[in-house]
């Protein structure tokens, strides 16, 4: 199942919006193609990211991977619970395993993503 209440990237990480804030991470077809998640490097608080740049890195079983940030802003808030449970992400991607907040987002940024309908289409052509 595919959220419909946020907005999606071709690299897999998902952004909500909420009031000011955008949570963000990473889809469940992310989380099931890595494997079990074993670390997760979270971004600084009061970091600039940049839409489309790495700004943390996720480590499994598998391989480790870069997360990108969906939308321009300041790190706001980190999810430290994944720090010491980054397996958090495998059985809730979309609610408990959310990575970071960025405050003083762009919102015309979210215009270039995909909406939940759109990443369905994007996966089933990706297959």
């Amino acid at each position: 199942m595919i959220p419909d209440d946020r907005k999606y990237m071709e690299s897999h990480e998902w952004v909500k919006v909420e009031g000011d804030t955008a949570g963000i991470g990473i889809t469940d077809h992310a989380q099931d193609a890595l494997g079990d998640i074993t670390y997760v490097e979270l971004p600084e608080v009061g970091t600039r990211v940049v839409k489309g740049n790495e700004c943390c890195v996720i480590e499994s079983v598998k391989a480790a991977s870069d997360i990108n940030a969906p939308v321009s802003g300041t790190i706001a808030e980190v999810n430290s619970e994944l720090v010491s449970a980054p397996e958090i992400i495998n059985s809730s991607p979309y609610e408990n395993g959310w990575m970071f907040k960025i405050k003083d987002i762009d919102l015309s940024e979210l215009d270039t993503l995909m909406d939940a309908q759109a990443y369905k289409t994007y996966l089933e052509s990706d297959a």
